[in-house]
Formats: C-alpha cells, structure tokens, sequence
C-alpha cells in the first residue's frame, strides 16, 4: 500500500491537514454550488428579492437529498476506512458497492416524490402567491439532477477515505467552476431566470458525478467498485445506514429547521424576513466551511487508526481537529459581528434587506463559537462508529431544542422574528457543549484504556 494512504504512519496533524486542506477547499468550492445562484439571482434587477427569496424555500428539499447522501456516503466510509485500517479489502469493496446501490435506488424514489407532492410542499415551507412561481421553476429543473447529486456527494467520500484528498477536491472544483460560468450565461445571456440557474446546477453536479465514477473504476483508485457486490446485503445495508444516521438526522433536522424557520419568519415578518433567512443560510454555509472539511479530514484518521488499534494516534487526532476548530469559529463569530453589512452586500442590494439582516444576523451568529464543540465531537462518534451516541446528538441540538424554540420564542415577551434567529445560537450553547462534554467522558478514557 502507498505510504501516503496508510494514515497509521507519519504526523497525526499531518495526516489530517493533508486531507482537510483540499476538503476543506473542497467544500469552499461546493459552497459555490449551494449559493452562487443565489448570488446571481440576488442581483436580478427589479425581482431580486422575491426571487431569492424562492430559491431559499427550495433549501429543505436540497437539504433532505443532502441527506440521503449523507446517510449512504458518510455511512459508509467510515466503515470502509476501519476494514481498509484492518487490512480486509474484501469487506471494503462490498461496503463501496452498497453504498453507491442505495444511493442511487434512494435517489430514484426521492426525485420521484419530490415532483408529486412539489407544490403542497413548496406552501408548506413557507411559500406565498408572489414566491411560489420562483420556487416551482427552479425545483422543476434542479430535480432532474437528483441522481448526480447523490452520486458525486455520497461517493466522493469514498475518494476521500482512500486518501485522495486532492482528487476528492477536483470532483466538487470541476462542476463548481462549470456552475460559476455557465449561471451568468444562462440567467442573463439567454434570459432563462432562475431555470437557468438550476439548469446551470444540474449540467455541472452531470460533470462533477461522472468524475467519480471514472475514477472509483479507474486504476489510480487503491479499492475500486466492483459490480459483482453492486446487489444489497441487508447487513451491510443496516450497518451502513446505521452509522450514516448521525449525518443523515443532522441534514434532515437541518431541513425541518429551516421549514419552521421559514413558517414562523413569513407569520411574523413576511417575504422579506424569508428572504433574510435565505441570506444568512449562505453565509453559515461559507462560514462553517473550514470546520466541515477539517472534521470531514479528520474521519478518515481516526476510523483507520481506530481499526488498526492505534488509540494513541487517535487521541491525537481529536486533539488536534477540536483545537482548531475551535480557533476557526471564534474567528468566524468575530468577522460576522463586525462586519455584517460586508456579508449581506455579497447576496443582495436591497436596502431593507441589508437594514433589517444585520441585527438578525448578528442574534443568529453569536453562539457559532460553540458549535465547534458540536461538529468535534460528532466527528469522533461517527468516525469510531459509535452510531446510537451520533444519533442522539443530531437529534438533540436541532429537534429537542431549536425546533420547539423556533416556536415558542416568537410568542415571548413580544420578540417576533428575534426570537427566530435566537433559537439556533441558544441551541449551539447547549449542543454543542453536551456533544463534546459526553465525548469526553465515554471515548477519551476508553481510547486511553484500550491503550494501556
């Protein structure tokens, strides 16, 4: 095996930055896949806010395939890694296989139910008469892409896991820069609105997907999808899914928050505060970036020296990726506090938008810092398969705590919209500290026994 992809040897810091590094640049550039539409489209003269705010009612539907991707991708590379740590190639072939068959049947079914229940579903989220056709015509499109989407997501953990930090990059950097050129042409050049938007996406996510699969068969991947183990084991499949929970609950109760958000936003304050939302939801995306793929580099690590019994050097893994997250986040808060108006300006120019968002985005931001805590400790349960504690900790931050205080806070002391964007920070305060504090206490002192 290459040296390069054995991460029981070498620097623990070295091992993880190599991978967090392009993941990490990764995700800036898949950034640009979620919100560079709502950048253009933010700018749409004389509709731009109405417009943006119906792409921001598409977000829980984009969420919940992001979950499926999660559930089958993130589930079973971790899985993946520990059998390849273990040295049993057999056992990782048949997980890569699975995960891409559930994947795509997954896809199928969801593309297919999106498109009945589109429109009750669009009204649910928040939609009024002016947002709905915006809404509509850029989901109609963006469905067709559903398949790509879970393809090149779900697999491209699996490049990852092998240790092709760099390739894992280039698949989200080729459909990223593709999306990034052909959304002008399409919005503006041929006039196609916010159709040519998700017509923009769904050519590129086309692109990014092909990438992965030429190279999970190709010759440069260490393990390469096999079709022979392409038919599910329902073994495999619960183990698989049990451990992509955690990502699955996260993306989904991520959705579900923003439905609720959106709900109460349009009661208390209308489209514009919809719109609001719509913004800060890009902006946490680009900030929380960097943690994502430092996390996201960190897995890898730690399931292989977790498979290979190398407990030292998974401690040093936890160490290292919690410290600087946390030194991220903080510098995230700081930069978001103090220069909001910078963040708000790249999504629209509205003047009420931009009036009424700085102190929303400030309420919504403050607690980031403690999210850090969050995405750390999640990390290590899912990277050492500890699927129930994973789960649970999905469950608690976003259904136990922000969605009931998404609406019950509006109701007090007269807070309206404020306390909407008050429930996420509360909930990063409490998560995030139970997350990382029960880590703490149940695998930190296994490792260090399993060790001695």
């Amino acid at each position: 095996m290459n040296s390069k992809n054995d991460f029981g040897q070498g620097s623990v810091a070295g091992n993880i930055m190599r991978l967090a590094i392009p993941m990490t640049l990764a995700q800036l550039i898949n950034v640009l896949y979620n919100v560079v539409d709502r950048v253009y489209i933010g700018h749409i003269p004389h509709t731009s806010t109405e417009a943006l705010t119906g792409i921001g009612l598409t977000l829980p539907v984009i969420t919940i395939i992001t979950a499926f991707a999660n559930l089958f991708g993130m589930g079973g590379a971790p899985l993946f890694s520990m059998a390849r740590g273990r040295g049993d190639r057999e056992r990782a072939r048949k997980i890569m296989a699975n995960s891409l068959s559930m994947l795509l049947l997954s896809g199928i079914l969801l593309m297919a139910l999106c498109y009945i229940f589109k429109r009750p579903l669009l009204y649910l989220f928040g939609a009024s008469d002016v947002t709905f056709p915006y809404a509509d015509s850029y989901l109609t499109v963006y469905l067709c892409g559903t398949l790509f989407v879970m393809t090149s997501l779900g697999m491209n953990n699996f490049i990852n896991a092998q240790g092709f930090g760099v390739t894992g990059m280039l698949t989200v950097t080729i459909g990223a820069v593709l999306n990034l050129l052909l959304d002008p042409l399409f919005i503006f050049v041929l006039h196609m609105g916010v159709q040519g938007a998700a017509a923009a996406t769904v050519i590129s996510q086309f692109v990014s997907a092909v990438w992965v699969f030429c190279f999970l068969t190709g010759q440069k991947a260490v393990i390469r999808i096999t079709g022979k183990y392409m038919r599910p084991e329902a073994a495999l499949v619960k183990e698989i899914t049990g451990l992509g929970l955690s990502g699955f609950i996260m993306a989904v109760t991520n959705g579900s928050v923003q439905i609720m958000c959106n709900a109460a936003l349009q009661r208390y304050g209308g489209d514009l505060y919809v719109g609001i939302m719509t913004v800060i939801n890009s902006v946490r995306e680009i900030v929380t970036m960097p943690v994502n793929g430092l996390s996201s580099g960190a897995q890898p690590v730690m399931s292989y020296n977790y498979g290979a019994e190398k407990y030292d050097r998974v401690r040093s893994a936890i160490r290292f990726s919690t410290l600087c997250s946390i030194l991220f986040s903080t510098t995230a808060w700081a930069l978001i506090f103090f220069f909001p108006h910078f963040f708000i300006h790249l999504f629209s120019s509205e003047s009420e938008l931009i009036r009424e968002g700085v102190p929303a985005m400030r309420i919504y931001f403050f607690g980031i810092f403690m999210m850090a805590l969050q995405f750390a400790g999640q990390s290590v349960f899912v990277a050492l398969g500890r699927s129930k504690q994973a789960v649970f900790f999905s469950l608690f931050r976003k259904a136990v705590i922000v969605i009931p205080l998404t609406l019950l806070l509006p109701a007090l002391g007269g807070l309206g919209t404020d306390g909407v964007f008050l429930a996420e920070p509360v909930s990063n305060f409490i998560g995030g500290t139970a997350c990382f504090v029960t880590m703490m206490l149940t695998v930190w002192p296994a490792l260090r026994k399993s060790q001695t």
